[in-house]
């Protein structure tokens, strides 16, 4: 440690670190644009030059480094002298349109220019006038006069994100701020260069021109999209979501969001809503109040109850849900008679495992993991932030490897990567296994080859102090999910690493913890979709001809069933032809509840609105359904109230989190066809990205493609824009084809959860392609 002093005042800090970081730390504030304390260290703004004794001139603070005894005044007048002359600077070339600035009232520029800047300009000149660029549906690039090089969204781009989209061209006044030559930005990390941008250079398309910022209320949330539990502030006027921006929380997101977590809200605002209970009779849809709408659900489930069982009476909730609803639902089914509810809709293995399956370390630890192997995971799509973190593992000297079905670029260094076909994934991590059994003299818990990429990633898993075996989205929803678990706990046993899953959505670890899975031999998810032939069918934020793991199937069974009660904040078109009843229930912003992400963290939130129209919160829909139904101890005045009940004793939950399993390794049997290979794209992952108009216009959300291998590409003989014709059972689709030839030679890249996709079966089945 190293003693300075700052304005007076002593204070220690880490050798090596900057001026800027001590004033920090001792709450001393030194004015600065370009440094930004997740970013490197840049010093091209000079705003914060400070009077250091025995300096023969002002010094950045942010780039100078602390010596014993240094001593640093940051209000003397040679420093303000410093900073007002550096702040006349900065105005000279900026556009006096603080006014119409849709960054007033949060500019630092602004802010700074009040204490720093003078009253006039001397600068008598012609500005300097920088050009707009259209970069895409999100970042707006119209007012880069405004831009002072700060250069955060160029170092973000390239330290956080890991792809730089922006660089600075030109010298001199002429310097500007551009994408490479035409490009678009689309990071899934984009949106987060709005927030570090210090002046209105860069703005939200989407919410320009809507609102000042003072006439916003500020209200505290939580991501309701990926596992990762994002905190956010919401943003509010006249009861419309208008905004959302990331809460800094070190622990979960640091200080950035998904593009998915900050312009999704726009879907809360689309005509799509469902606003009213709706009851079709005789093939017509008529709105009805309330009270109509649940006594003709309570005598519907009744009826089916009588005539034919609890048994044939069946209930999916997705886990994009807040955990009192999937409590209440799966209370609400039991009291019933009927075991039958599932949020696993995407998966193909449902064998039950010991604890709840969540993953395996705090979600800050994965920034500083020595080693890591990723199997089965689209990781920048499925886990924006995780990838991050990450990212800052391997730029800090971490092996990260990977084994998947795909070669998509993770834009980090991989130490190794196994590119398998999805049926071969378990024999790929046996092998894994089987060269780690060769150095430890274990008995290996499966056969396989010991082959050269197996070897290098079990010399990875040996070394290093911090390690981890983490499963994707597509390892959980692999047909054999058991078997990579029984082989990931066998390797983290031998090498000494954790392991545990990624987590597929915002409450898939609380689905568990509620039980809203079967818990006494009830039917699960596949099942329950795959001509179970059940008689009642609730459907919660679900829609099954996106969200399940074979869609075509899926839409067959909620089309056979007689009674169909969908519980959704939106209305489709599938759903108006399966359903014979529809609720309107509150998405995350009118409704009051928690989410539990993928470490297990139990995260609660207030609804930041009045619910749009009829809407109700899920909670109390099925609160009063419960009541009408005659289900006991169903009388909650509070979500706090079912929150205690679905939950416990919070401190006692991290006991309950247990990724071990006594599932025996089963290597599958080559097909010997083409296996399809199934992401769900970022986009598509749920209710509200799907009808988010800004994310729908993304190069992410464009339309499927069928990417083939080069032998079946040259095989079909074909050429640059051909299409081809896509068949799983009975359902076939028309796609573009795009040959990636870093895919195996048995494997076809079909996304799922799109509606041009649906028509397609199982997400990990055979698959057939002819040319169209």
């Amino acid at each position: 440690m190293v003693e300075i002093e700052i304005d007076g005042r002593k204070v220690q800090c880490q050798e090596g670190s900057m001026v800027m970081h001590a004033a920090e730390q001792s709450g001393t504030y030194i004015p600065h644009f370009c440094y930004h304390k997740k970013l490197s260290i840049a010093a091209n703004c000079r705003m914060c030059l400070v009077d250091i004794e025995k300096a023969p001139k002002p010094m950045p603070a942010c780039a100078t480094p602390v010596t014993q005894g240094m001593i640093v005044r940051t209000k003397s007048d040679k420093a303000i002298k410093a900073q007002k002359s550096v702040m006349e600077f900065l105005l000279i070339n900026h556009p006096l349109d603080c006014p119409i600035c849709d960054q007033g009232g949060e500019c630092q520029l602004q802010d700074l220019a009040v204490g720093y800047g003078g009253s006039g300009s001397r600068y008598a000149e012609e500005k300097r006038v920088v050009f707009p660029k259209d970069v895409g549906p999100l970042i707006s690039m119209e007012e880069m006069s405004r831009c002072i090089q700060c250069t955060r969204c160029v170092r973000f781009g390239q330290e956080i994100a890991g792809v730089m989209e922006l660089g600075m061209a030109h010298r001199g006044e002429h310097s500007e701020i551009m994408t490479f030559v035409g490009q678009s930005i689309d990071s899934e990390l984009s949106g987060n260069m709005i927030d570090i941008c210090p002046v209105g250079a860069l703005t939200s398309k989407p919410f320009r021109y809507s609102a000042r910022t003072w006439e916003l209320s500020r209200r505290k949330s939580v991501s309701p999209h990926d596992s990762t539990g994002a905190n956010l502030i919401v943003q509010v006027k006249n009861g419309q979501v208008l905004r959302v921006v990331p809460l800094e929380n070190d622990a979960v997101n640091e200080c950035w969001i998904a593009d998915r977590d900050r312009f999704s809200y726009e879907a809360l605002n689309s005509e799509q809503r469902l606003t009213k209970p709706m009851i079709k009779q005789g093939g017509q849809w008529r709105e009805v109040d309330w009270t109509t709408a649940l006594e003709y659900v309570a005598n519907g489930l009744k009826g089916v109850k009588t005539e034919h069982g609890a048994a044939a009476i069946g209930a999916l909730g997705s886990e994009h849900q807040t955990t009192e609803e999937l409590y209440l639902l799966a209370q609400l089914l039991r009291g019933l008679g009927s075991d039958n509810i599932d949020t696993r809709l995407r998966h193909s293995d449902f064998a039950a495992g010991q604890g709840v399956r969540w993953l395996g370390l705090p979600v800050s630890e994965l920034s500083t993991l020595d080693r890591a192997l990723v199997v089965g995971s689209f990781l920048r799509k499925d886990h924006p932030l995780f990838a991050t973190r990450l990212r800052h593992a391997a730029k800090r000297g971490a092996q990260i490897s990977a084994i998947g079905g795909a070669q998509d670029d993770w834009l980090m260094p991989l130490a190794q990567r196994i590119t398998v076909a999805p049926s071969a994934w378990v024999q790929a991590l046996a092998d894994v296994a089987v060269a780690v059994a060769e150095q430890t003299g274990a008995a290996a818990p499966a056969q396989g080859n010991a082959t050269e990429s197996a070897q290098a990633i079990a010399a990875s898993l040996l070394s290093g102090q911090s390690k981890a075996i983490l499963l994707g989205n597509a390892a959980a929803q692999h047909p054999q999910a058991s078997s990579l678990q029984a082989l990931a706990q066998w390797l983290a046993e031998q090498t000494g690493a954790r392991f545990g899953f990624l987590g597929e959505s915002a409450n898939t670890v609380g689905a568990q913890i509620v039980g809203a899975q079967p818990q006494q031999g009830g039917l699960n998810a596949g099942q329950m979709l795959n001509g179970s032939a059940l008689k009642a069918l609730v459907l919660m934020g679900v829609e099954p001809e996106l969200d399940a793991a074979n869609p075509s199937a899926a839409l067959a069974a909620a089309q056979a069933a007689e009674m169909v009660v969908v519980m959704s904040s939106f209305r489709s078109d599938a759903a108006a032809e399966y359903a014979d009843v529809m609720l309107p229930i509150s998405p995350f912003t009118e409704t009051a509840g928690s989410f539990i992400n993928a470490e297990g963290l139990v995260q609660s939130f207030h609804g930041v609105v009045k619910p749009l129209g009829d809407t109700r919160p899920g909670w109390k829909v099925l609160r009063v359904l419960g009541t009408m139904l005659g289900v006991d101890d169903f009388a909650f005045e509070t979500v706090e109230e079912v929150r205690a009940r679905a939950l416990g004793d919070v401190s006692a939950l991290p006991a309950r989190l247990n990724n071990q399993t006594t599932a025996v390794v089963q290597a599958s049997a080559a097909t010997g066809g083409l296996e399809r290979l199934a992401d769900v794209p970022i986009y598509s992952t749920d209710a509200l990205v799907r009808r988010s108009p800004a994310l729908q216009a993304t190069a992410d959300a464009a339309a499927p493609v069928a990417s083939l291998p080069s032998a079946l590409w040259a095989e079909l003989g074909l050429s640059e824009g051909a299409q081809v014709k896509v068949s799983q059972d009975a359902g076939s689709v028309v796609l573009p084809a795009v040959l990636d030839a870093s895919l195996p030679a048995n494997v076809v890249r079909v996304p799922t959860g799109h509606p041009a996709t649906a028509a397609l079966g199982a997400a990990f089945g055979a698959i057939r392609v002819d040319k169209a």
